[in-house]
């Protein structure tokens, strides 16, 4: 039996993959909330030293004269994130193909704002940073965590119609997506073209897997295991191979449920005419029946939904867990946390977040369904994606993860940004979730 967290018990009865999406991220963000605490009393107490040495604490991958090494705060953000980028590259091929955004007329409103809620906290962020060495993290309030914005309406409830969850959804996707471009583009400090073109050649061959046909996943693992090493060896972030990766997946499965339906009521009348052994339950006919029915049943889904289905729960406590423990963990001085957060990289997160998704997510909406290039959700209002342009503020994991590309080598400034994303993410979520809660609630 399959068991869900308590806060996912209101969903048991439902099975459709964006409702198991939900129960995901909304896992997640509880899990994510939990270690991010967890992160900040380590590094703020008498164990600060063994927290710091354990995640800089080097292993090292050794074949004969060959030897691939680095810390475990480097596997984690480069190899662990990296499934995190194959979901993500998963759920972008997903929602293109049957989500919210396959339809271009309902997909217009959160493409728009997540494009607004990108560049104005992007221009916020660089006219408060403009001729200074904090510049270059102009990518960091550029992102949303989906997870934590997602588990502030989940945990709403009834309060919020079901499609500003489909909003919220669509719009955090293409944020992610956004979020993938600027890390390939510009957070690329050097590009080595062999290992790139032997990256570009290991997804040929997954793409030519797909077009064969073949829907084993080792297949793919292999190759794309190999993409992986290459990509990191490119000086490309080896992350960006999780989110190439997931276009390679086949997405149509190699039946029709026309033909399923009808293959499965034959095995079960078979199934039925077997005599039962009392000894075993089942004689072996009924079991090789059994299994051919799993194996029509495997035919009729999709490599690409089984391992977004499949990944969901290691990612959700395993992966971010992880990355949470090991880069949230700042030593706070709160006699100059005020000094801090005036810093230009904080002011820039703060308002980047705060202001400039504001700004971005709920100014491009409210323009665009003004000039009718696109509609509210079904049973929402404008009221309604105000709160939800603050959850958008929630940067969090992508803003963190942006911000040690950005300033690599400068832990100042890293010190500066994860403050800033701390400080802006918690009020952001705050401010989001009572809006929609108090405020907005007698819109529905």
């Amino acid at each position: 039996m399959k068991l869900y967290a308590p806060w996912e018990r209101a969903f048991r009865k439902v099975s459709t993959p964006f409702e198991h999406f939900l129960h995901a991220q909304t896992t997640t963000g509880i899990i994510l909330m939990f270690m991010t605490v967890l992160a900040l009393i380590l590094a703020n107490s008498p164990l600060t030293a063994d927290y710091a040495h354990f995640f800089h604490t080097k292993i090292n991958l050794d074949v004969g004269s060959w030897q691939l090494s680095h810390t475990i705060h480097h596997w984690i953000n480069d190899g662990l994130m990296a499934i995190f980028f194959f979901i993500i590259g998963l759920e972008i091929k997903r929602e293109i193909l049957v989500g919210e955004l396959s339809n271009i007329k309902v997909a217009m409103l959160p493409i728009l704002a997540a494009i607004g809620g990108m560049l104005i906290p992007a221009l916020i962020f660089l006219s408060i940073n403009a001729g200074s060495p904090g510049a270059v993290g102009w990518g960091i309030p550029m992102a949303t965590d989906i997870a934590f914005a997602i588990s502030a309406l989940v945990l709403l409830g009834k309060r919020v119609p079901h499609s500003l969850v489909t909003f919220l959804v669509a719009l955090a996707i293409v944020d992610d997506l956004g979020a993938v471009m600027v890390i390939a583009l510009f957070y690329t400090e050097q590009i080595h073209m062999l290992p790139l073109a032997l990256a570009g050649a290991s997804f040929l061959i997954m793409v030519a897997f797909n077009r064969f046909g073949i829907h084993m996943i080792l297949p793919y693992f292999i190759v794309g295991l190999f993409m992986w090493f290459f990509m990191l060896e490119s000086g490309v972030h080896a992350t960006i191979a999780g989110v190439i990766a997931a276009l390679a997946i086949p997405s149509k499965p190699k039946r029709v449920p026309g033909d399923f339906r009808q293959d499965a009521k034959i095995l079960l009348d078979e199934f039925d005419k077997e005599p039962i052994d009392e000894k075993e339950g089942m004689s072996e006919k009924q079991k090789a029946i059994l299994l051919k029915l799993q194996s029509n049943i495997d035919d009729i889904g999709t490599p690409a939904s089984r391992l977004e289905s499949d990944l969901h729960l290691p990612v959700a406590l395993i992966v971010i867990p992880l990355f949470a423990l090991a880069n949230a963990g700042i030593a706070i001085d709160f006699s100059s946390i005020g000094t801090t957060i005036m810093t230009p990289v904080s002011m820039g997160i703060i308002f980047g977040l705060i202001l400039g998704k504001v700004l971005g997510i709920f100014g491009v909406a409210w323009l665009a369904i003004k000039l009718k290039v696109a509609s509210l959700p079904h049973g929402s209002n404008m009221n309604q994606i105000f709160g939800v342009a603050f959850l958008g503020g929630i940067g969090f994991t992508m803003s963190i993860f942006v911000a040690d590309l950005a300033f690599v080598g400068s832990p100042d400034l890293i010190f500066q940004a994860k403050v800033g994303i701390l400080a802006a993410s918690l009020f952001a979520g705050l401010f989001g979730y009572f809006w929609l809660r108090f405020v907005a609630k007698s819109a529905y």
